[in-house]
C-alpha cells in the first residue's frame, strides 16, 4: 500500500484528489493540508511514501515544501502537481529534489500511476513540460536577481527591496538593471512578470 499525503490549498481540488486516488486499491491517503507550511509536520505524523504538492500554497510554495521534505524525510518522495506548466518550475522543483512534475489536467488513472512510478523511485515529468523546459534552457537569472525580483513583486521601493534582502540601495538597483536586461523587459514590474510567467521565481 502505498501511502500519500495531499497538500493543495483549494479545499475542492484537494478533496477529489483524495476522492479519486483513494479509489486505488494500491493507494492510501494518509493526510491532507492546505498549507505548504503544515506539510512537514504532517508528514513527519504520518509518514508518506509520496506527497503529492500543490505549487502555489499560503505558508510555503510547494517547491520548498518538496525541498524540505527532501532535506528532513527524504524516504518521503515528492510529486509536483500544479495548474501552472511553467517550464521553471519543472527546473526547479528537480533541484529542489522533487521526483515528479505533473499538470492538474492529468487524467486520473495516469496520475495514480505517476503516484506508483515516484513511489518506485522513478521519476515522473509531464512530456510536453519537459520539452518546453529543454527548448527555452535554464534561468538567465542569478540567484541573487531572482531574489530581487521575488520581493520586487509586492510591488515595494528599492528602499523596501534593499532593506527585506538586507542590500544597499545601489546594489539592488544594479541587480534589477541586469534582471531586467536579462528578461528583455520595459522596466522593473515587466521584468517580474516575464521571471513569474516563465517560473523563474
Amino acid at each position: 500500500m502505498i501511502r500519500l499525503l495531499i497538500a493543495d490549498d483549494q479545499a475542492l481540488v484537494r478533496g477529489a484528489l483524495s476522492a479519486l486516488l483513494g479509489l486505488e486499491g494500491d493507494i492510501e491517503v494518509v493526510a491532507e493540508v492546505g498549507r505548504g507550511d503544515e506539510v512537514l509536520d504532517a508528514a513527519r505524523r504520518t509518514s508518506p511514501d509520496v506527497a503529492l504538492l500543490d505549487i502555489e500554497m499560503p505558508g510555503m510554495d510547494g517547491i520548498s515544501a518538496a525541498a524540505a521534505l527532501h532535506a528532513a524525510l527524504p524516504a518521503c518522495r515528492s510529486l509536483i502537481v500544479t495548474t501552472f506548466g511553467r517550464p521553471g518550475y519543472l527546473t526547479r522543483a528537480m533541484r529542489a529534489g522533487a521526483s515528479g512534475f505533473v499538470v492538474k489536467d492529468t487524467p486520473a488513472a495516469q496520475l495514480a500511476d505517476a503516484v506508483r512510478r515516484v513511489a518506485q523511485g522513478l521519476r515522473v515529468v509531464d512530456p510536453a513540460l519537459a520539452a518546453d523546459s529543454l527548448a527555452q534552457g535554464v534561468s538567465p537569472l542569478t540567484e541573487r536577481e531572482t531574489d530581487v525580483l521575488a520581493v520586487a513583486r509586492s510591488g515595494g521601493s528599492i528602499a523596501d527591496i534593499a532593506s527585506a534582502l538586507h542590500l544597499s540601495e545601489g546594489t539592488v538597483r544594479n541587480h534589477l538593471s541586469s534582471a531586467i536586461g536579462k528578461t528583455g523587459a520595459r522596466n522593473r514590474a515587466d521584468a517580474v512578470r516575464v521571471a513569474d510567467e516563465n517560473g523563474w521565481l
